[in-house]
């Protein structure tokens, strides 16, 4: 036995007595890497994946969630400002990265002023602006490089960042913008340009908990054996 596993043991063996299962509302981009914790973990876990607005919203409807994880604080915040019972104070678990990509046989970019001149007549694939972090973050990102006006018309919008990525990697779209850890999980794309952190807001992933059993496993995300598990599918560590 690992000693992750053991871990995870410890920490769920006070309620595995009291819930069959572990029910996680995440953010899209958190896909591989919550499917590859979880599957070291001693219960069964329910996993539910897609923009961090929509598990926002459902969460706050009443969709039953142990654990929330989202990729951006403002969702968070959003959802923590519901008044939801046993909501516990987030916490950040991981960091990443915003990056441009396209086909696995394209040429990097040298700047965001060559984005359009690749783009040609075809789209650049994203998240949702008003819904989906990645998004948001993009905007940010081609507002503060001053080529947003120029692209918007060519813009489609995704209901999450994998879509986004998906499109690129079936050749549907030239270009998207991804998270640096979906790049990383898509052969069929390669990264064209990455965007200075300072382009956009922080992408920090916060959790939280609404029950003791996804309190436990929200103390086992925090530990370092997990924030490997976290930098092995392309994640960065919380910013000190």
């Amino acid at each position: 036995m690992s000693r992750f596993a053991a871990l995870l043991i410890c920490f769920f063996l006070p309620t595995a007595a009291y819930a069959e299962q572990i029910t996680v509302f995440a953010a899209a981009s958190l896909r591989g890497v919550l499917e590859d914790i979880t599957a070291r973990a001693p219960q069964k876990a329910a996993l539910s994946f897609g923009g961090s607005g929509t598990m926002a919203r459902q969460v706050a409807a009443g969709a039953p969630a142990d654990v929330v994880i989202l990729a951006n604080t403002l969702w968070m915040d959003w959802l923590t400002a519901q008044g939801i019972s046993g909501l516990s104070a987030p916490v950040h678990v991981a960091s990443n990265r915003l990056v441009l990509i396209g086909a696995s046989d394209a040429a990097p970019l040298a700047s965001a002023d060559e984005i359009a001149p690749r783009l040609g007549t075809g789209r650049l694939a994203m998240g949702q602006r008003d819904a989906v972090p990645a998004g948001t973050y993009a905007r940010q990102w081609l507002e503060q490089a001053g080529v947003w006006a120029g692209l918007r018309a060519q813009v489609a919008e995704t209901d999450n960042v994998r879509a986004a990525l998906a499109l690129v990697a079936r050749g549907e779209v030239p270009l998207g913008v991804v998270y640096g850890s979906d790049a990383m999980a898509e052969p069929k794309v390669r990264i064209l340009l990455t965007a200075p952190p300072h382009a956009h807001d922080p992408i920090l992933y916060s959790a939280t908990s609404l029950s003791p059993v996804g309190a436990a496993f929200l103390d086992a995300l925090t530990t370092p054996e997990v924030a490997a598990i976290f930098a092995r599918h392309g994640f960065a560590p919380v910013p000190e």
